[in-house]
């Protein structure tokens, strides 16, 4: 792997004590983004793909691909109202993203994961209003900026607790 898609040192931006409620949602999701990407750093095609203890399928890399279905969702689908077919994920292979990574490519999955970031942030600039409501709708219901932001930030907070025990198993890096 090489730069720019995994950070060698730590470039995580602590999110700012004080500041408007955008501000620090916005901050504390590109906190968990850049922390998935930071506890992937340093690894190669392999150590992405290894698995934890079976029958788990839990990988880094999948966790990328797993992440990037889920922006793509959130964002495209559900904010912007986009017709965008799933990245990893069939009918047959529900759990493609994680379940299929043994042929893949992580440079290009990568690549994937920050194509579908980019675009995450251009659709959530577009909305002026947290209580915004995405063009798409989840089970039938609309849903606000907030409510994707709050989402995002738990969802990056579960999957990166994941990430550290598998980066621990690794190579015994450790860390926030």
């Amino acid at each position: 792997m090489t730069e720019p898609l995994l950070p060698t040192t730590d470039e995580r931006i602590n999110p700012p004590f004080t500041g408007s409620e955008r501000a620090q949602l916005e901050a504390w999701l590109e906190v968990h983004r850049a922390t998935l990407l930071f506890k992937c750093g340093g690894l190669d095609s392999d150590q992405l793909k290894l698995r934890s203890v079976p029958p788990s399928s839990l990988s880094l890399l999948g966790l990328v691909r797993h992440m990037a279905e889920v922006e793509q969702n959130w964002f495209r689908r559900v904010l912007g109202g986009q017709d965008a077919a799933s990245l990893y994920c069939t009918e047959e292979f529900p759990d493609g993203d994680f379940d299929l990574v043994e042929n893949a490519s992580a440079v290009d999955d990568l690549l994937t994961y920050r194509a579908e970031v980019d675009e995450a942030r251009t659709l959530a600039s577009r909305s002026s209003d947290l209580d915004g409501v995405g063009v798409g709708k989840r089970h039938g219901q609309d849903v606000s900026l907030r409510w994707i932001y709050v989402h995002m930030i738990e969802e990056y907070a579960r999957h990166n607790g994941h990430a550290d025990l598998l980066r621990e198993c690794i190579d015994g890096t450790v860390g926030d």
